[in-house]
């Protein structure tokens, strides 16, 4: 597909116009200049016009190893990617040296490069941009991204270095965008599908955890690509990036997350904004996979986190990681087991994988027991099924008398899957219900049905058996 990078310096409009193109909120906008880290890629579209669109971080001096040498890598292997780039400048401030640096830059990239004046709402501003043919890259074309002027325009620019039919048939019979097989995943044995989530459909995989856990840097070991910027500088993801990956024919959507910190923490509306995204990711995702650093293993805000994702609905698997700096790991792997089932007691038998992003161990058994959860997860169970079941454990346990009634529970069924979701039938007031009887049989139905680690919801209703044409 055609694909389009938006560059610029820091806090010129990058995500707005982005955000504009794939018509929804999908980059966070904020006036603190280097927001945009990471490259987020999504499907733009202009009229009948459709193609991929890479939004960028700001581009600005500095060495390689410092965070704006390693931003301006991130970028610039954006634009290699793409077929066309989209150079913004702030028309409203003008032009600055830092862009004439930028510009500088691109010429030596040799893509074709498109320059844009944004913010161009007033007179002065369109002066302003008038004065950009100094850049040397061409006519520059005055938008708006935020009031959405100018598009128009910039319709015309990208029709014009859109390929021909026959251009694009010859391109897509030569390229593959298979990514190469990571050596850590090779003898790793291929996946079954689940009954409803089958193979044919991705596996979207959230990536969680608390800052500087390693999280970014666990998927570009996966993938087998630095992709994701990574470095000592804690909180350095913001966005949601989604990566869609392919592995031994199973394929992955990957969204990686900003760093939670605990509510308290949480200052500066920037960072709400970023764990905004990543509890709406979480709302989407099938599964989750939370990272936690080895050498500060479950903190509370790794349990709340994982909390979270159990409130979710969402499969969820705990990776350790950094287990690479651990002296006694059968000690801290059975203290971290302990925590885990005493503080997320709703939920026992959650699949827990040591590992280390830095070297690649342990990572062959990350997916296989995500893909074992997800199956769980997606499971379904015939009626017929769960009411013996329902027989034995009401033998098993007699369901409590409530103000002077005996609880009466006469039917069960699967709801949905995806979590796993029952609705029991009982005489009661919903409302009356014991808690305690509830969870009985909540973890009496996981170890019946084998789902550990799986978030089980169960509802009561009022009534007979739905299925019953008469007294029962």
């Amino acid at each position: 597909m055609f694909t389009i990078a938006i560059l610029g310096r820091p806090n010129v409009g990058k995500s707005t116009l982005f955000n504009r193109l794939v018509g929804r909120r999908q980059a966070i906008v904020h006036d603190l200049p280097g927001v945009t880290r990471d490259r987020l890629e999504g499907e733009g579209k202009l009229g009948h016009l459709h193609f991929r669109v890479i939004d960028t971080a700001g581009l600005d001096v500095g060495a390689e190893d410092t965070l704006e040498g390693r931003l301006r890598a991130q970028t610039l292997a954006g634009l290699e990617q793409a077929d066309l780039g989209l150079f913004l400048f702030d028309a409203r401030a003008g032009l600055t040296p830092l862009d004439h640096d930028v510009a500088k830059l691109l010429h030596r990239t040799r893509k074709p490069i498109v320059l844009l004046a944004n913010k161009c709402e007033g007179r002065q501003a369109e002066i302003e941009a008038a004065e950009a043919w100094s850049l040397g890259l061409g006519e520059p074309v005055p938008i708006s991204a935020e009031h959405g002027e100018g598009i128009a325009d910039l319709f015309q620019v990208i029709l014009k270095h859109l390929p021909t039919a026959e251009e694009e048939a010859a391109e897509e019979s030569e390229s593959e965008d298979q990514l190469p097989l990571p050596s850590s995943l090779a003898d790793e044995p291929a996946a079954a599908s689940g009954p409803e989530l089958g193979s044919d459909k991705a596996i979207k995989l959230v990536i969680v955890g608390r800052p500087n856990a390693g999280k970014s840097s666990l998927i570009n070991r996966l993938i087998g690509d630095d992709r994701l910027l990574t470095g000592p500088e804690p909180g350095l993801t913001r966005d949601s990036v989604a990566l869609a990956w392919t592995h031994q024919g199973r394929s992955f959507e990957l969204i990686d997350t900003a760093g939670m910190r605990r509510k308290a923490r949480i200052e500066e509306r920037l960072e709400r904004m970023s764990v905004s995204a990543t509890v709406q990711a979480l709302k989407f995702a099938h599964a989750a996979v939370l990272v936690v650093d080895a050498t500060q293993p479950l903190e509370v805000q790794d349990l709340t986190i994982a909390d979270l994702v159990i409130r979710e609905g969402r499969a969820l698997v705990v990776a350790i990681n950094k287990w690479d700096l651990i002296d006694d790991p059968a000690e801290a792997l059975k203290n971290i087991r302990a925590r885990l089932e005493d503080k997320l007691a709703q939920v026992p038998g959650i699949e827990m994988v040591t590992l280390s992003a830095r070297t690649g161990s342990g990572l062959n058994r990350l997916l296989p027991a995500v893909v074992k959860t997800v199956q769980r997860w997606n499971r379904r169970t015939t009626t017929a099924k769960l009411n013996r079941w329902l027989q034995m454990a009401l033998q098993d346990h007699q369901p409590p008398q409530v103000g002077g009634r005996r609880l009466k529970i006469r039917f069960i069924t699967q709801a949905a899957s995806r979590p796993p979701t029952f609705i029991l039938f009982q005489n009661l007031d919903p409302a009356d219900v014991p808690d305690h009887y509830l969870r009985f049989l909540s973890n009496s139905l996981r170890k019946a049905l084998d789902l550990p680690g799986v978030p089980i919801r169960m509802h009561v209703r009022r009534g007979e058996n739905p299925y019953s044409r008469g007294d029962d």
